[in-house]
C-alpha cells in the first residue's frame, strides 16, 4: 500500500500528527486499519477508501478536501474509492459515541460490504486503542465501552474475533509506514 496514491494522500494529509490524549501517529490509525482489513479479506478498494477517510470523515474535512489545492485534489482519488469514503462517512456519523444510549441502540449498516468492512476495521482499531490509552480514565468511558461494544455487535463481531482481531492490529502498529517519499505531493 504504501505505493498507493490513496495511502500517499492520507500520509500527507497526517504528516507526523499525533493523537492529542495517547500521543500516537495518526498514521498508525490507517496502517492498522489496511491490516485488519486484510485480516478479514476486504479488497483493495476497500483499503483505499480507508486511506482516504480522514479526508471527509467530518463537515470540516469534506469542505477543505474540496479546495483546489487540497491534498484530496492533489492526488486524484479514484473515483469509487470516493464513493465507498462518502458511504462510510454516512454510516459512521449517523452513529457516533454522542447518540450512544443503551446496549439495544439500532445501528444502521450500510448496503455496501466494503463499507461494513472498513467500519470493523475503523471500530476494532478505535476500541484496542481506546481500551490502551483511555479506559477508566476518560470521562467518558463507560459511554464509549458501551458504543464500541454496540458497533462491534451490530457489524458482527465476537469477543473472541475481536481479540484475534487486535493481535493483527498490534502486529502491523510499529509499520508508521511514513517517510519524506510516501508523503511527498504527487507528481
Amino acid at each position: 500500500m504504501k505505493d498507493n496514491k490513496h495511502y500517499a494522500a492520507i500520509c500527507q494529509f497526517y504528516g507526523d500528527t499525533r493523537a492529542e490524549r495517547s500521543g500516537v501517529l495518526l498514521i498508525a490509525h490507517i496502517d492498522e486499519g489496511i491490516a485488519l482489513l486484510e485480516t478479514i479479506g476486504a479488497p483493495l478498494r476497500a483499503m483505499e477508501a480507508f486511506c482516504i477517510h480522514p479526508l471527509v470523515q467530518d463537515d470540516g474535512a469534506l469542505l477543505a478536501a474540496l479546495a483546489p489545492e487540497s491534498v484530496f485534489s492533489a492526488h486524484q482519488p479514484d473515483a469509487a474509492v470516493v464513493a465507498l469514503a462518502m458511504e462510510y462517512r454516512r454510516v459512521a456519523n449517523a452513529y457516533l459515541s454522542h447518540h450512544c444510549e443503551r446496549a439495544d441502540d439500532a445501528i444502521e449498516l450500510s448496503c455496501v460490504d466494503e463499507v461494513n468492512q472498513m467500519l470493523i476495521a475503523d471500530k476494532v482499531q478505535n476500541r484496542k486503542d481506546f481500551e490502551r490509552h483511555h479506559l477508566g480514565t476518560h470521562a467518558r468511558s463507560d459511554i464509549l465501552q458501551l458504543y464500541f461494544a454496540n458497533w462491534l455487535r451490530r457489524l458482527g463481531v465476537s469477543e473472541e474475533r475481536y481479540a484475534q482481531l487486535c493481535g493483527r492490529a498490534s502486529a502491523a502498529a510499529p509499520q508508521g509506514l511514513i517517510s519524506a517519499e510516501v508523503a511527498a505531493e504527487p507528481g
